[in-house]
């Protein structure tokens, strides 16, 4: 039970699985981060927050949320990583149908099959690095964003998307023996407003849970006045 008390606590209080970077209280930023951890509180309906709240920047807002989404898919797949080994995935797949290859045009410069732990573990070290340069990611709002940087949010947010469909696929069995599918679930609804709200994910990569996710992402548009 010890990982779904780490989980619990994850939600509970903003925490990570592993150390990342933290926005400095009394900034911008760290106020959105605020307003988006708190869309997690029960009863809230996901689709609403997800909306640009009046007056924001759209880069801040997506911004604040890559990091929240790294950290939180981070954790649900810390969760299952023991049983998910070189010997029981050794492919980066999401069922029989949908198979990732790792390109990073460096190390990797052509697409390559990798066994699922390897392929996540570089995602994330890849998504690690881009949310921590402070010229793609800036901290402070005198520093503007990149050009580029819309493109590589999306790219970041359709790799996380496997990480996703890995775990729904092949270990939800395992979140849901830890008792904390309603955690996932509620993770993984907020994730898909948001892409959905702002066009960050290719429909083609949602096709491997599109399924799953008629089933749980069913709040109604809110009404405005």
């Amino acid at each position: 039970m010890a990982a779904l008390s780490g989980f619990v606590e994850f939600f509970q209080k903003g925490k990570t699985f592993r150390p990342r970077k933290k926005l400095p209280p009394g900034t911008l930023k760290y106020s959105l981060h605020k307003q988006a951890q708190a869309s997690l509180n029960s009863g809230i309906n996901l689709r609403k927050v997800v909306k640009l709240p009046p007056n924001e920047d759209l880069n801040d807002w997506i911004a604040v949320h890559v990091v929240d989404f790294f950290n939180r898919v981070n954790l649900i797949y810390g969760t299952i990583c023991d049983y998910c080994t070189p010997t029981s995935c050794p492919t980066m797949s999401g069922g029989p149908k949908f198979e990732y290859l790792w390109v990073d045009g460096k190390s990797y410069k052509k697409p390559t099959a990798l066994p699922a732990p390897q392929y996540i573990s570089l995602l994330m070290d890849w998504v690690e690095a881009q949310i921590n340069d402070e010229k793609v990611f800036p901290v402070t709002v005198d520093v503007p964003f990149p050009k580029s940087f819309m493109s590589l949010c999306k790219k970041i947010l359709s790799r996380l998307f496997r990480v996703f469909v890995h775990v729904y696929i092949h270990h939800f069995d395992r979140v849901v023996a830890i008792g904390a599918e309603a955690h996932v679930n509620t993770c993984y609804k907020h994730f898909y407003y948001f892409i959905s709200e702002f066009q960050l994910v290719p429909p083609k990569e949602l096709e491997p849970l599109s399924d799953m996710t008629a089933r749980v992402c069913h709040e109604s548009e809110p009404d405005f006045e």
